[in-house]
């Protein structure tokens, strides 16, 4: 009980930090008179009010949080601060179940990017702005998460590349310490984030959809303020700035922050996992364009170059913007974008997935096994880079990644079971899972996520969560070793 109390009492807290980010949609509705600013601001009272009298009932619980307090408070979090996002956008549009509006707040905070609304571009820019907040937010939340709370946690391998972050990631409790690294993260992903701003402005967006598409570039999420998407702007110059900040996105924040503290680009040599992100990224996207050049599908390599690379950019990191509807290309290239979205982003992105670090670690596992096969006495240790992979971190590895692909499978089967043809409910779940938006067919880049039901939304939702919370950090509570003292 006093457990419950404490967790309050920091969620009590943290509700009422969120309250602020109502703030800039407030301006924004009164920059842009369109009628929405009353609204922002009773959600703002309302968030501050709810958090404040948690607070005020769990104060005299303080108590310094331990590891197993972070899973549970992860989780309460993320779920329950995309319930209180839902409630400006069913304001707005009473027609909206919670149902959907939940599934849409979820996608914003996770960094997912599906959406189930339409005529985006006829929304009051105040909603709007919210909607691509909730990505830059919730971005910024889960580098966090991902270079200061998981390691601690020991979710997944996290633990490998604790020795190449900033900041006081080996600590075995989750104390004051982690606000050092956070405001470090903090200021270079703001930093990034304005110069994506004024790139945007200069490449001819106007003022809004630059703030807009600047917050889903940097949180990797993909909602945009058209329905049409990137395809809307038509231009190149646009593009080719989105795929740069896509690209800096999916790499791990914290080798950023090195760069800048060092004022050296050392620290991306040295980086495990940067090289082979942005030769895996580099090469599908010459491979692809070359493919649908050959296939007749564009008139041109150039073309083709430019189509491939954006999408397959925006795909690979799981951001998710669209500049065409891929899913009218040869059924090779779509799948092969999803599948680079489970295995490519760095670990300390805004991406989800495996990540690239435990891809690498399973690829050198196999490599390894296969040596002991014709060596078996040998001592052979995995290393990546100059770090020994210990055994422990090998089998964390290996588990999460058997639980990610089981947690496809059924979820995959579950949506099947409902009446989803296969590539729909395969792809819809691989692009939750992996917080990369768009799938294929029914939920395919030319369409969205409003034709699902109630139940299969939930799963997706399910999914999203799933992905973005590292699946072992929700399902650890599921057993009952978690809950003896």
């Amino acid at each position: 009980m006093i457990r419950l109390f404490s967790l309050a009492r920091v969620f009590g807290v943290m509700l009422m930090i969120f309250s602020t980010s109502y703030t800039l949609p407030i301006l924004t509705a009164w920059l842009y008179d369109d009628g929405t600013m009353l609204l922002f601001i009773r959600d703002l009272l309302l968030t501050f009010s709810l958090g404040g009298v948690l607070w005020v009932l769990s104060k005299d619980f303080a108590r310094e949080l331990k590891a197993k307090d972070g899973f549970i408070l992860v989780l309460l979090t993320w779920g329950g601060m995309a319930a209180i996002s839902a409630v400006p956008l069913m304001s707005y549009l009473p027609s909206l179940s919670f149902t959907d509006a939940y599934f849409e707040t979820m996608s914003g905070l996770s960094t997912t990017g599906a959406t189930v609304l339409s005529g985006l571009d006829r929304l009051p820019p105040a909603i709007n702005l919210w909607r691509h907040e909730l990505h830059w937010i919730g971005g910024m939340g889960i580098i966090v998460l991902a270079v200061a709370i998981l390691p601690i946690l020991g979710v997944g391998g996290r633990q490998v590349f604790m020795s190449e972050t900033p900041g006081p990631m080996k600590d075995s409790k989750l104390t004051p310490r982690i606000a050092e690294t956070a405001k470090n993260l903090w200021a270079i992903y703001a930093g990034i984030t304005l110069a994506c701003i004024l790139a945007l402005k200069l490449a001819g967006m106007d003022w809004l959809d630059a703030v807009c598409h600047a917050f889903s570039t940097l949180g990797l999420g993909g909602f945009s303020t058209h329905d049409a998407n990137i395809a809307f702007f038509d231009s190149p110059v646009i593009e080719g700035v989105l795929m740069v900040f896509m690209l800096l996105s999916g790499m791990n924040f914290a080798t950023h922050f090195l760069a800048v503290r060092n004022r050296s680009l050392n620290p991306y040599l040295y980086d495990v996992e940067a090289k082979p992100y942005l030769a895996l990224i580099m090469g599908s996207c010459l491979a692809v364009a070359g493919y649908l050049n050959l296939k007749g599908v564009y008139p041109d390599f150039l073309t083709a170059l430019r189509n491939a690379a954006f999408n397959v950019i925006s795909i690979a990191t799981d951001c998710g913007f669209s500049s065409v509807d891929f899913g009218q290309w040869p059924i090779f290239v779509p799948l092969w974008m999803l599948f680079l979205a489970c295995i490519t982003v760095n670990t300390g992105s805004t991406g989800g997935g495996i990540k690239m670090m435990r891809t690498l670690i399973l690829a050198k596992q196999s490599e390894v096994q296969m040596f002991l096969l014709t060596h078996p006495t040998a001592i052979h240790p995995l290393k990546l880079g100059k770090m020994i992979v210990h055994s422990n971190i090998q089998l964390s590895v290996l588990g999460f990644i058997f639980v990610y692909f089981m947690s496809i499978v059924t979820l995959t089967f579950v949506l099947i079971v409902t009446g989803m043809d296969f590539v729909s409910a395969l792809s819809s779940i691989v692009s939750c899972l992996n917080n990369a938006g768009p799938g294929l067919g029914q939920v395919g880049p030319a369409t969205n996520y409003a034709s699902l039901s109630d139940f299969q939304t939930w799963i997706c939702t399910l999914a999203m969560f799933l992905g973005r919370m590292e699946i072992f950090t929700v399902l650890v509570l599921f057993t009952p070793a978690f809950w003896r003292k």
